[in-house]
């Protein structure tokens, strides 16, 4: 049974750094990507970081949303099972719940799956709240 366990959230002042992991287990899918993703109160939830792993050679391994480019970054250790995002400079606009969420992914040229359709497995959050 696939498992996506988040941790990490909390609360810190604009300009701070939290990192937040997500523990994954069960975890059949050789070939996969692994999303971060966060939902603002009366807000759709977006997409926010992605990144791939398995057999295929890829330009690139890792996609950003452009809110978040150049100051979250994602990473994955493979032999611990965990995906993490640390996000610096917070603004109080990343305040949100977080989840990570994880599908199965068999290509070497196609963009990583930006929506929350298009993953499978969803854990069950973590609160971020940045105040000013």
């Amino acid at each position: 049974q696939v498992q996506l366990v988040e941790s990490g959230g909390g609360s810190v002042q604009a300009g701070g750094t939290l990192t937040l992991s997500c523990a994954v287990s069960g975890y059949t899918y050789d070939s996969n990507v692994i999303g971060w993703f966060r939902q603002a109160p009366g807000k759709e939830r977006e997409g926010v970081a992605h990144i791939y792993t398995g057999r295929y050679t890829r330009g690139s391994n890792t996609h950003y949303a452009y809110s978040v480019k150049g100051r979250f970054t994602i990473t994955r250790d493979n032999a611990k099972n965990t995906v993490s995002l640390q996000m610096n400079s917070l603004k109080p606009e990343d305040t949100a719940m977080y989840y990570c969420a994880g599908t199965d992914f068999y290509s070497n040229y196609r963009d990583l799956p930006p929506f929350d359709y298009e993953y499978k497995n969803w854990g069950q959050g973590t609160q971020v709240t940045v105040s000013s």
